[in-house]
């Protein structure tokens, strides 16, 4: 069929292909922290970036379907109504969130598309019952 030399270059092309598709690939944007983008919120508005944080404690509302993340001295409001949740979702879980932040009514909300939680760890404190 193909001469040893044509499948040879044959081969070659579509490893050359292949290697020139890879690099034409886009990376993947980095997670950035709630001070880093509550810093210079206009740099990040109505475009889609990944943030990471700490739930605010208590913040939960389930019902509005939102919670609060911190950093070390910013807080940003989550809007997770059209997100799609991993399990464990609860107070001061660190959580991954990607999406798109918006400015509503004179506050920045970030409405998330994913939401990833960190697992608990086991080597956390036990509450004890007595």
């Amino acid at each position: 069929m193909f001469s040893r030399r044509t499948r040879i270059l044959l081969l070659g092309a579509a490893i050359t292909l292949g290697l020139l598709g890879v690099l034409l690939i886009e990376a993947p944007e980095p997670t950035r922290t709630v001070d880093e983008v509550m810093g210079e919120p206009s740099e990040y508005l109505d475009r889609e970036i990944a943030i990471r944080g700490e739930i605010v404690d208590g913040s939960i509302n389930s019902t509005e379907h939102e919670f609060e993340l911190h950093g070390s001295s910013q807080i940003l409001r989550i809007d997770y109504i059209d997100a799609s949740v991993s399990n464990g979702l609860g107070d001061n879980r660190t959580v991954y969130a990607q999406g798109v932040l918006k400015y509503i009514d004179g506050e920045y909300v970030f409405e998330a598309q994913i939401i990833k939680t960190s697992c608990p760890s086991k080597y956390e404190e036990e509450t004890q019952t007595a």
